[in-house]
C-alpha cells in the first residue's frame, strides 16, 4: 500500500466565529479536539477541566456513549421528517418525558432548536394567547436590565446587556426593562439575597404608567445567568407572579441556563416555588449533543390558543424546519434516561453546599470584588483593569493555558460545572482559578 498523502493545514480564515474576537483568536488559537467526562483535550492532548459545562449544557459530562448511540440508531432509521403536517413518535415521547420534570400543570411542549428560538417563540405565544382572548392590544413586554434572552431580534429587544444591543438598536419596540438586583447590599451573598424584592415593583410601575392591560408578558431568568449569576432576592419572584396575576400578564421564565438541575431542582421554578405561565429551555435537554430547545406552556395557555383558533386549519402559525428533529429527540430521550437513572438532579443538590463553600472561600483571592452563587453556579467578579471586560478576557485565556475552561462575561468568571462533578473536580477548578488570579 502506498503512503497516505500528508493533510494540508486547514485555514482558520473562512469560519466566521460567533461571539469571538476573530482576529485575535486566529492569530493565537486555543482549540479543543476531543472531550470526555469532565475534560476537554487540546491538540497536544493536554487535559482542560470544563468549569462551565460547555456553555451550561453538558450536564452529564462529555461524549456520553448512550446519547451517541441513540443518535446513530436514529439517523439510520429516520433521519428527517418535516414537522409540519407530519410527525414521528419520538417527538411525542420526548414531550411526555419533559413534562414529567416540569412544574405541575406545565405540560404542553413546543420544540425548537435553541434558547434564542425558544424566547422568540414564547413571545409569539404570549401575543397569540391574548389575541384569541380578545385582548390584542397587549403588545408590550417587560424584561430586566442585565438580562440575556438569546440573540434573535425578540431576544435582543428583551436583553438587558448593552453589548448585545449596542450594534443592533433596540430590536423590537414596546419592550421596557425593570432594574436589575445587583445592588451593593447583595455583594458576597451566598444564595438568595435578603435585599431587593421591592425591585419587582418596577413591573407595577409600568402597569400604572402604560396600563397593565397593554402588557403581554414579563420575561425573567430565575437566576440571571449570562451576566454572571444574579440570584433572585427572597420574595422577588413571588411579587412578580402576583403583579402578573393582578394585571392579566403572562409570566415567562427563561430557564435555558437554570433548567435541568442547575439549581438543585429540575427547574428554577421549583427551586424558588413560583410557577410561570411559559418556560423556555434548551442546552442540557440533549446534554448539548444535538441542537434543541423548547417552550413549555401551562395547559390553560395551550387550550386558549387551540380553542380560539380556527375550527379547521393551523392554530399557531409558527415553527421551524428542524423542530423536534428525529436525531435531537433521540438525544433528548437518552438524556432523560440519564437524568432518571443517574439521579443527576439529586447529585446537583448534594454537591451544592460543598461547591458554594469552595467558591466563596475565594473571596480573599487577589482582585475578587464579588461572588454571587446559587445551586451549581457562581459568578466571581474581579476588579477591572483597563477597559471593562479586559481583565476577564485575559483571565479566561490564562485559565485555558493553566488547564481550565470557563465562560466569562465582562470581568466576571462564571463557574457552572457538569452535574456529574465530584468534590475533587470542584477543588481543581478553585485551585486553577486562584492560580490565575494570583498570577
Amino acid at each position: 500500500m502506498g503512503h497516505a498523502e500528508p493533510q494540508a493545514a486547514v485555514s482558520l480564515q473562512p469560519f466566521w466565529m460567533p461571539f469571538s474576537p476573530n482576529k485575535e483568536f486566529k492569530a493565537e488559537p486555543r482549540m479543543f479536539v476531543r472531550a470526555e467526562g469532565m475534560y476537554f483535550y487540546t491538540p497536544d492532548n493536554r487535559a482542560v477541566i470544563d468549569a462551565s459545562s460547555g456553555l451550561f449544557c453538558v450536564a452529564a459530562g462529555h461524549c456520553r456513549r448512550e446519547i451517541a448511540e441513540a443518535v446513530y440508531r436514529q439517523l439510520q432509521t429516520l433521519d428527517f421528517t418535516a414537522p409540519f403536517l407530519r410527525a414521528h413518535p419520538k417527538a411525542f415521547e420526548l414531550a411526555q418525558r419533559v413534562s414529567e420534570f416540569t412544574p405541575e400543570g406545565m405540560n404542553r411542549v413546543f420544540f425548537v432548536n435553541s434558547g434564542s428560538e425558544a424566547v422568540d417563540t414564547a413571545m409569539k405565544m404570549a401575543l397569540m394567547y391574548h389575541r384569541v382572548r380578545g385582548q390584542s392590544q397587549r403588545q408590550m413586554f417587560v424584561s430586566r436590565e442585565r438580562a440575556y434572552h438569546g440573540v434573535n431580534m425578540g431576544g435582543v429587544a428583551l436583553a438587558g446587556m448593552v453589548n448585545n444591543r449596542r450594534a443592533f438598536g433596540t430590536g423590537l419596540p414596546g419592550v421596557y426593562h425593570m432594574r436589575h438586583t445587583a445592588i451593593p447590599e447583595n455583594r458576597m451573598v451566598r444564595g438568595q439575597p435578603e435585599h431587593g424584592a421591592d425591585l419587582a415593583d418596577d413591573l407595577l410601575r409600568f402597569c400604572q404608567l402604560y396600563g397593565g392591560e397593554n402588557i403581554a408578558a414579563c420575561f425573567v431568568e430565575p437566576i440571571a445567568g449570562s451576566y454572571g449569576c444574579l440570584p433572585p432576592p427572597k420574595g422577588y419572584l413571588d411579587r412578580l407572579r402576583k403583579i402578573c396575576d393582578d394585571n392579566g400578564i403572562l409570566l415567562v421564565f427563561d430557564e435555558v441556563i437554570t433548567g435541568w438541575g442547575r439549581t438543585g431542582s429540575a427547574f428554577g421554578a421549583q427551586t424558588f416555588g413560583v410557577t410561570p405561565d411559559l418556560m423556555t429551555m434548551a442546552k442540557a435537554i440533549t446534554n448539548g449533543s444535538q441542537p434543541m430547545g423548547a417552550v413549555v406552556a401551562r395547559q390553560p395557555v395551550y387550550d386558549a390558543i387551540m380553542e380560539g383558533g380556527p375550527k379547521m386549519g393551523i392554530e399557531f402559525f409558527h415553527g421551524y424546519t428542524y423542530s423536534a428533529h428525529p436525531a435531537s429527540c433521540a438525544a433528548g430521550l437518552a438524556m432523560m434516561d440519564i437524568f432518571r437513572d443517574e439521579k443527576l438532579i439529586e447529585r446537583s443538590a448534594a454537591l451544592t453546599p460543598y461547591f458554594l463553600d469552595t467558591m466563596h472561600a475565594m473571596a480573599d483571592a487577589p482582585g475578587v470584588i464579588d461572588i454571587r452563587s446559587c445551586g451549581l453556579m457562581a459568578g466571581i467578579e474581579v476588579a477591572a483593569v483597563g477597559a471593562p471586560g479586559a481583565r476577564g478576557h485575559e483571565l479566561q485565556k490564562k485559565l485555558y493555558d493553566i488547564g481550565l475552561n470557563l465562560k466569562n462575561t465582562g470581568d466576571t468568571l462564571i463557574v457552572a460545572p457538569p452535574l456529574v462533578a465530584e468534590k475533587q473536580h470542584v477543588d481543581e477548578i478553585a485551585d486553577k482559578i486562584r492560580r490565575a488570579l494570583t498570577a
